[in-house]
């Protein structure tokens, strides 16, 4: 195929999706390099990123941009070999295990603790935030933390578990607005030190340790944007992990990021840039794996606040790209750009969502409702 048929291929492509090459519309994109369309029919998202990165084309508002690739189902007519063997690798190899489980930690949680406080909320959450009575991030975020903390039910004295606690955010919201003990794992070692600063004088203990190594029984147990790095081939053995350190009447609270259909593996250049060894959740793995283990009390969707949460997030990296620029070249702030934006474009395009699971050991005996 030559390059003028490259050119016509995702030319037409893009136009079914409504959008133009030099065009005037914010999702439209200009292209400074003819390889980017033999490379986005070879590559399909692998190329598009990557090409990105180099500088080859630009769009003024990448999630508008991939909102209408999604929406519309152009992606899937792009398939491209690196997905294909991706698929495969996940089928084949357990991704996430014990000796992988740090990689993401040192790849992506290590980046650089400036870049994270430039782009997160007050408290460093690094989760979707929820936007139902919120106008700012801070606001948000913190009306995520409430809303977890009140579906499991927090009473002064307990004993909880944060499994992937970050920079210790939701650690010390549980402490000191619920009167809690927390015991926060990380596989970050910088997410560790700031944690554990952030959390002093607190009944809080933050460990640098895998979910698989946890000790201890605990009155509550939640996960916040951890789920992701699990894996499937370890989803049954994660819950069986959260059984047994859970007390008979322990409640279980996870939020993940989830996947409209059943994969074994992320797509190649998110795990090759952003999350190595990730991937995303189905409805059917997360049932699946938790049957016979815990007593599903209640399933809560609310992806479009991760498309305001994301946009929020690239728009405190777009306000300190200067005092962020001698730690981060241009090639890093067009990869970090293209992951926020793409992300926000998946979430607004409903082709991934974001859940909130309350689970029980035994199940809960009474009436009780769940807040929203």
């Amino acid at each position: 195929m030559g390059d003028f048929l490259f050119r016509y291929k995702v030319k037409r492509l893009l136009a079914d999706a409504g959008i133009a090459v030099n065009g005037n519309n914010p999702w439209d994109i200009s292209v400074h390099d003819n390889r980017f369309y033999r490379r986005i029919l070879l590559d399909a998202h692998l190329g598009a990123g990557e090409s990105y990165m180099d500088g080859w084309w630009d769009c003024p508002a990448l999630d508008e941009f991939f909102y209408r690739i999604l929406r519309t189902g152009i992606d899937k007519k792009v398939s491209g070999l690196p997905r294909f063997l991706n698929g495969l690798i996940g089928k084949a190899v357990n991704l996430q295990n014990p000796s992988r489980a740090y990689a993401v930690g040192e790849t992506h949680y290590n980046i650089g603790n400036d870049l994270y406080t430039a782009m997160l909320d007050r408290r460093m959450i690094y989760s979707c935030a929820y936007w139902k009575n919120a106008s700012t991030l801070d606001e948000a975020q913190e009306e995520k933390l409430r809303l977890v903390f009140d579906k499991l039910m927090l009473k002064p004295g307990m004993s909880v578990l944060d499994i992937g606690c970050g920079w210790g955010g939701a650690a010390r919201y549980a402490a000191e607005n619920y009167g809690v003990r927390v015991t926060g794992i990380t596989i970050s070692s910088e997410q560790e030190k700031l944690a554990k600063t952030y959390c002093a004088g607190l009944p809080v203990d933050i460990k640098l340790t895998d979910y698989r190594d946890i000790r201890g029984s605990f009155d509550r147990i939640y996960s916040i944007g951890m789920f992701e790095h699990v894996g499937h081939k370890n989803y049954r053995r994660y819950f069986q992990i959260v059984r047994k350190h859970l007390v008979p009447d322990g409640l279980f609270l996870l939020h993940t990021i989830g996947s409209n259909r059943s994969g074994t593996n992320t797509d190649p250049w998110t795990s090759k840039y952003i999350f190595p060894n990730s991937m995303l959740p189905s409805a059917n793995h997360i049932t699946e794996a938790a049957e016979g283990i815990l007593i599903l009390e209640d399933w809560h969707t609310f992806g479009h606040d991760y498309y305001l949460t994301l946009k929020a997030w690239n728009n405190n990296i777009e306000e300190n790209l200067g005092s962020l620029a001698h730690n981060y070249n241009e090639r890093f702030q067009r990869m970090w750009r293209y992951y926020l934006l793409s992300a926000a474009g998946s979430f607004r395009a409903r082709h991934v969502q974001l859940w909130q699971l309350l689970y029980s050991r035994n199940g809960i005996e009474g009436k009780f409702s769940v807040p929203r």
